[in-house]
């Protein structure tokens, strides 16, 4: 039966769900993680970690679980129909490697097998906070269940939070859509990734065991034209969009398209309740801050609750430093994304020059390109 009571209560066990539950696996809380779906799914989606993450990771003893992880060595940036280029590398940045591309069912295996707690099938259909605790409504084995906590952290990507009281959000919509599979090559990828900006949308490369994971960005209708095409004429136009650094594309998957906007939470709390992840703000995919983000919002949370007694679980208190520890990564991750995508795409001759000679600029800048390259691993605090 599952408790009617808990410390903590957990809604989301994706990565970043697990995540946290993991990290405070050994504290004395009682926790409970709230999964609707009942089992693992074999999901071969590539995800994008940063290095910074890898840490947080072999913290919780996960990362030495997770299978045929690909490092990320060099970053090749450039602009399509624009001189200019810069080529960010981990020997630089003094790391092993600036990330890695895992199969996200591989990194939720390593996460979930030292993880306990965790009631899979549970679906949340209510959240309620208030005052003194909060309480999780939820279906469980066919029968309506609840939960009340001192602290409720929401990490459920998909959670609709419109109409919990206390929570406002901002939104912007891209009208773009990534076009996402992965791809073979004639030439061997070197565990290079590729970002490569043109005025439809950032196009994206990712080293993913002998193949590449492609993010290809542009409008809708083009969008629903390139999942429909055969594979030669798809692998064709991809050609003519990237260009002949790898030598050509000989092969493609099952194609995918999805809708790209920015959504994010003024504050990520409300009265005893966190809100982590994807739930708390959703980024377009460029430069790949995302999930890396929302990693380190479950680990600095962890890291305050840790630090607190249980009487100050979910205070007001306990929630305004969580708060204040995440404002400048969390915004900065937000501005970056939502920048680098207004001023990378915006067609036109006098911008394409300036973009190239930043490019330039930046790549004859070793001191830059570190610092650069510290916030794109270890967030904005670097």
């Amino acid at each position: 039966m599952p408790p009617e009571s808990a410390d903590i209560v957990i809604v989301g066990g994706g990565p970043t769900g697990a995540a946290l539950a993991l990290a405070l696996r050994s504290s004395g809380l009682s926790v409970v993680l709230l999964e609707a779906k009942d089992s693992l799914a074999s999901d071969s989606r590539p995800l994008a970690l940063s290095y910074g993450s890898r840490l947080i990771l072999e913290h919780l003893g996960v990362w030495k679980r997770v299978a045929a992880p690909t490092p990320i060595l060099n970053i090749h940036v450039s602009q399509r129909g624009g001189f200019g280029r810069s080529v960010l590398s981990a020997a630089e940045a003094g790391v092993p490697a600036l990330g890695y591309v895992v199969a996200y069912s591989e990194l939720q295996s390593a996460l979930q097998h030292d993880l306990n707690g965790c009631l899979r099938g549970a679906t949340v259909l209510r959240i309620e906070a208030g005052a003194e605790s909060a309480k999780a409504e939820f279906t469980y084995l066919g029968n309506m269940r609840q939960v009340s906590c001192k602290l409720l952290v929401v990490a459920e990507g998909g959670r609709n939070l419109e109409g919990v009281e206390g929570v406002t959000h901002r939104e912007k919509d891209y009208h773009q859509n990534a076009v996402v599979t992965q791809v073979n090559t004639r030439a061997p990828h070197r565990n290079v990734a590729y970002e490569r900006f043109t005025s439809q949308g950032p196009i994206a490369l990712l080293p993913f065991g002998e193949k590449l994971a492609l993010v290809w960005t542009t409008s809708p209708q083009v969008a629903e034209k390139l999942c429909g095409l055969n594979d030669a004429l798809f692998l064709q136009r991809l050609h003519q969009h990237f260009g002949d650094r790898l030598g050509g594309f000989t092969g493609t998957g099952k194609r995918a398209s999805f809708p790209l906007k920015l959504k994010y939470a003024i504050s990520p709390t409300l009265q005893r309740t966190v809100i982590l992840g994807n739930a708390a703000q959703t980024l377009h995919p460029v430069a790949g801050q995302g999930f890396n983000l929302g990693l380190r919002d479950s680990w600095e949370l962890s890291e305050i609750i840790l630090r607190s007694t249980v009487q100050q679980l979910g205070a007001s208190e306990m929630l305004r430093s969580y708060r204040g520890r995440r404002r400048l990564d969390r915004y900065g991750g937000i501005f970056f994304t939502d920048t680098l995508l207004r001023l990378f795409t915006r067609d036109s001759a006098p911008l394409s020059a300036a973009r190239g000679f930043a490019l330039a600029a930046l790549d004859a800048m070793p001191a830059a390109k570190r610092f650069l390259m510290r916030r794109m691993i270890f967030g904005t605090r670097g």
